[in-house]
């Protein structure tokens, strides 16, 4: 089957939904792609909330941009960091007209939280479930849009190129275009061809190809693969954040149980499960001190002490307190047995967010004409060696207004090719092989946890790219010969992110960031 639309966005998230809703109108359709259902993102797991300077009394640009600028080890693109932040404020005007709510105080006033590597309180959020509150002010706007149309269990599978169209094309190739995606219908079973005027990749992260994550099972990093192999640049990849604090609790892997960061700029404190204090031998901002900073410093310590968590303590904040604060935390951690206003809460490290992704530039653009990408699967230069705090979902909604500036600016330009030919979905899918596909995708996550994780070395690294390298050649024999399914289309995806997270990682000979690595330490403490 062939759709036709001038827009079609890839994923869900507040990236995908905000493009959608500022593109759409009677004379422009939009196709909105959601890989599951359109309330299952990263988006809506975000607890911490929104980073904006609205207070002027005691905040203001140069500060959110200095915040920014350290945190990212100063590989932040200065141009993109200034773009956010100072859109940022427009952009919750935007979120808040869409009927997104934030918390306020008595005044009328946001509630500001501080979280690590802020200056000063400046995160707008909705209890500690900000992420769930934008998904659903976002989903209801899209739902009552009528030029949005919404395609729930929908999986992009490959961009439509001119290589679909028998052209070679390499990475030196000028002037690649992008004309739209081949989508599975689980339905159907089949494979649909998706003409467009302008597509847009907002696909989320990569966090799945770990195996203990924050993230949901659907983020495999679909957009940045596809993105990759129709020859898209693809920058940064080394700089997998990991959070510091996920709720230890055997057999929740997929995703972990955020502990929001805010608890800790709450006044939270990172102890051993003996009660000692460790963060003062890694930092003198203590347990505010940036993620990739504390996730080292959790990781040395439980390495250390042979441990498989250590904990966060706030049982001397007043308990009435931290329940309004916190109170789905509260709740998750009580349905465990902990009540966190009398005991520590036990978190590891946990992947998390992807700093890097597609390349873009200001008007979120990448190599390839025609193709846009917003949110995380896109690398803006914002985030630099390691995000900060709360910067991701603001990037998300800045970018995506710009994206939908310029798209709107040059769409008449564009015309649908009707050449593309369809899908070719020959071939059949047993049991087995189903079989073989799960056991591959948990191999993905055990090698990228134990080769590509916090801590990394030449050692590791090279044996991670020969492990991959062996999974990728057996995965695209399998594809070549089966049909479409959203199981082997994932596996595949893992294992191309993977690649280039290993492959970028072994190409920076310099710890920065979130990229540690045993053979060229930076820092005055030791890691190993």
């Amino acid at each position: 089957m062939i759709r036709k639309f001038d827009y079609l966005v890839i994923g869900s998230g507040v990236a995908g939904m905000s493009f959608a809703l500022q593109v759409a109108n009677p004379k422009h359709k939009v196709a909105l792609l959601c890989k599951t259902t359109i309330d299952e993102a990263n988006t809506a797991k975000a607890q911490g909330g929104v980073a904006a300077v609205t207070n002027l009394e005691l905040d203001n640009f140069e500060k959110h941009i200095k915040d920014t600028m350290i945190a990212g080890d100063y590989i932040s693109d200065i141009k993109a960091v200034e773009q956010v932040v100072k859109n940022a404020p427009a952009g919750i005007r935007r979120l808040v007209e869409w009927g997104v709510r934030f918390d306020c105080k008595e005044d009328g006033t946001f509630d500001l939280h501080r979280e690590g590597g802020h200056s000063e309180f400046r995160i707008l959020h909705h209890a500690d479930d900000s992420g769930f509150e934008i998904q659903r002010g976002l989903i209801e706007a899209v739902r009552h849009h009528p030029n949005i149309r919404v395609f729930e269990n929908h999986f992009a599978v490959e961009i439509i190129t001119q290589h679909h169209l028998g052209v070679e094309v390499t990475r030196r190739t000028p002037d690649i275009e992008c004309y739209g995606a081949y989508v599975l219908d689980p339905d159907t079973g089949k494979v649909d061809t998706f003409l467009s005027k302008v597509t847009l990749l907002a696909t989320g992260g990569i966090g799945a190809i770990y195996s203990t994550t924050t993230n949901p099972d659907i983020a495999t990093g679909d957009g940045i693969a596809m993105a990759y192999r129709a020859k898209a640049e693809v920058q940064d990849m080394e700089f997998v954040q990991f959070h510091p604090t996920a709720l230890y609790h055997t057999g929740e892997s997929h995703p972990a149980y955020l502990i929001t960061e805010a608890m800790r700029g709450y006044g939270g404190i990172l102890r051993l499960p003996n009660g000692e204090e460790f963060m003062q031998k890694y930092d003198k901002r203590l347990s505010l001190a940036p993620r990739d900073i504390v996730a080292r410093a959790i990781d040395k310590e439980m390495k250390i002490h042979g441990l498989n968590h250590v904990c966060l303590d706030v049982t001397h904040k007043d308990p009435e307190q931290t329940k309004l604060h916190f109170p789905n935390i509260y709740t998750k951690c009580l349905s465990i047995g902990i009540d966190i206003t009398k005991e520590y809460i036990p978190v590891c490290p946990s992947a998390h967010y992807l700093c890097g992704g597609v390349k873009v530039n200001l008007n979120a653009e990448t190599s390839i004409k025609r193709l846009y990408a917003v949110g995380e699967c896109s690398c803006t230069g914002l985030h630099g060696g390691n995000r900060l705090a709360s910067n991701s979902l603001i990037e998300a909604v800045v970018y995506a207004d710009a994206a939908a500036r310029h798209a709107e600016e040059v769409i008449e330009n564009y015309s649908y090719n009707t050449k593309i030919p369809e899908w070719n979905d020959e071939g059949t899918m047993t049991n087995e092989e189903k079989v073989l596909i799960a056991q591959d995708m948990r191999e993905v996550g055990q090698i990228m946890a134990n080769y590509v994780g916090i801590v990394r070395s030449d050692l590791r690294l090279h044996r991670a790219w020969q492990r991959l390298d062996l999974l990728y050649e057996e995965t695209e024999e399998l594809f070549k010969r089966v049909k479409a399914t959203k199981d082997i289309c994932e596996l595949r995806n893992a294992i191309n992110v993977g690649y280039l997270v290993t492959r970028q990682a072994i190409e920076r000979k310099e710890s920065r960031g979130l990229h540690y690595t045993l053979d060229y330490p930076k820092h005055a403490y030791d890691f190993k």
